[in-house]
């Protein structure tokens, strides 16, 4: 599925009738390929600091985690051997072992596919002839005022209070844990205008960062170029990160306002390809590189355009999935990821979606205001039975603000999933001696249902402070 855009969007889509727009240029395809070993890469696990950042280090040492063969670079001379073939590598995972190369020869391709190095190969991107969205950006005018029915007069956390209060966050904010010191990464398909909004104004942002390398928009990361990949694309991203860092008192608070924020685009809004796992794959090692703490990622997959390598249901194991992979190696680097069950709860799929049946993550689904599960969010449990979603937050709906500045209140997972990884960053800023898996175990433990999970609302509703409290007697 397509980033988790809001239920409501969803069924405007669904009877929407617009034009195709034609895709210009000649047909481009890509390949991830997976390498055999990573012989002759030049690095070892006893000398981290020649291939890690201090920031990742750190992380790790803090939490006792030990450096393996995952992170170790991929070899330079099997890198060498697809540039001889003169294809374009737009992109490794060194978590993964794997090559992202692309070229409008398939024979070429395919080719690479009988190097020694290479153990199998994968179709993961074409360019499609056409699409059913304008790919020109799109940048509307901000509203820097609200309406006065927006706002709740002398509340600090204005319309965000509902669902602050029903996870017990308001009161980490009471004892100053807003998130100050941790750095969250945001892996979504578009910020739009998140750089002129008012309410973000204040917000603290690390750095920028454009992963999508092959899509019909395809913009470098670099310059004036990533900023508009970012900001004058679709605002689903925009909706998350002002739930976690608005700062717009008597309208709307982030769960954590004062903490750091990394803006990482690595979902093609326009196509629906495997390729969107390599980025986020990409982008998640390049969040482990900055030294970042926990990771929102409102985002899911489980059909792409064609059937291209389209999931079924006993591939929700954590770790069929590229991305689920990816994901499921996160705790073991020191970070927390909160990833969106997913919106399939009244489609013919039901179930989570990638990268949700991941391994040692906080799977979060969505409720209404009344603690009643919201009929869209997406079903456990993994295929392997685990326990899914971990944790249920607002979601049906959220308040948050559009790429305009307004705001709205909207469905979906991708919305319940912000408040709940905001409120992880308020505790971890507490807890500081606590590791990634400690954290995870500690918001489940807190849950509403913890003694009697299910698979619709999983250990239920988190209690933050509970959390805490049961974090500062252990």
């Amino acid at each position: 599925m397509r980033i988790l855009l809001a239920l409501a969007f969803l069924l405007l889509s669904a009877i929407a009738c617009e034009a195709k727009v034609k895709v210009r240029g000649a047909k481009t395809y890509a390949y991830r390929y997976y390498l055999h070993d990573k012989q002759g890469c030049g690095f070892s696990t006893e000398r981290p600091s020649h291939y890690l950042s201090v920031k990742a280090l750190e992380r790790r040492r803090r939490q006792n985690l030990r450096v393996d063969s995952t992170d170790l670079p991929l070899s330079p001379a099997y890198l060498e051997q697809f540039h001889m073939k003169g294809v374009r590598v737009i992109g490794t995972s060194r978590w993964n072992n794997t090559v992202l190369a692309i070229a409008e020869d398939t024979t070429l391709l395919a080719q690479l596919a009988h190097l020694s190095c290479v153990k199998e190969s994968r179709l993961v991107y074409i360019t499609p002839d056409s699409l059913d969205t304008d790919p020109k950006p799109f940048r509307p005018k901000v509203h820097d005022e609200y309406n006065r029915w927006d706002s709740l007069r002398g509340d600090p956390l204005g319309m965000a209070r509902t669902q602050i209060e029903m996870v017990g966050g308001e009161r980490l904010h009471e004892i100053d844990l807003r998130g100050q010191g941790m750095t969250i990464a945001v892996l979504d398909g578009g910020f739009q205008n998140a750089d002129l909004l008012p309410a973000l104004a204040q917000t603290r942002i690390a750095g920028i960062r454009n992963f999508v390398g092959v899509g019909s928009d395809f913009i470098a990361a670099t310059g004036k170029a990533v900023q508009q990949a970012l900001f004058e694309s679709i605002d689903h991203g925009t909706k998350v990160l002002s739930i976690l860092a608005a700062h717009a008192p008597e309208v709307l608070s982030g769960t954590a306002p004062l903490a750091n924020y990394w803006l990482l685009r690595c979902e093609d809004p326009l196509t629906e390809q495997p390729i969107e796992e390599d980025y986020w794959t990409m982008a998640a090692e390049f969040a482990d590189s900055v030294g970042v703490d926990i990771i929102n990622s409102s985002l899911g997959y489980n059909e792409y355009d064609g059937r291209l390598g389209s999931y079924r249901l006993h591939d929700l194991d954590g770790h069929t999935a590229l991305i689920s992979r990816s994901a499921s190696m996160l705790a073991r680097k020191g970070i927390v990821l909160c990833n969106s069950a997913g919106n399939s709860g009244m489609q013919a799929w039901k179930k989570i979606t990638v990268p949700a049946d991941a391994d040692d993550i906080l799977t979060v689904g969505a409720v209404n205001k009344d603690g009643q599960n919201a009929a869209f969010a997406s079903v456990g449990p993994s295929q392997d039975g685990r326990v899914k979603p971990d944790v249920v937050a607002l979601g049906a709906p959220a308040a948050l603000l559009s790429g305009r500045g307004t705001l709205v209140h909207d469905m979906g997972t991708s919305f319940s999933t912000p408040v709940v990884c905001g409120l992880v960053a308020c505790l971890w800023q507490g807890l500081p001696q606590k590791t990634a898996t400690e954290i995870i175990e500690l918001v489940r433990q807190s849950g509403s249902q913890y003694d009697q999970p299910d698979n619709i609302l999983g250990y239920g509703l988190p209690d933050f402070w509970q959390a805490y409290m049961i974090g500062q007697s252990q």
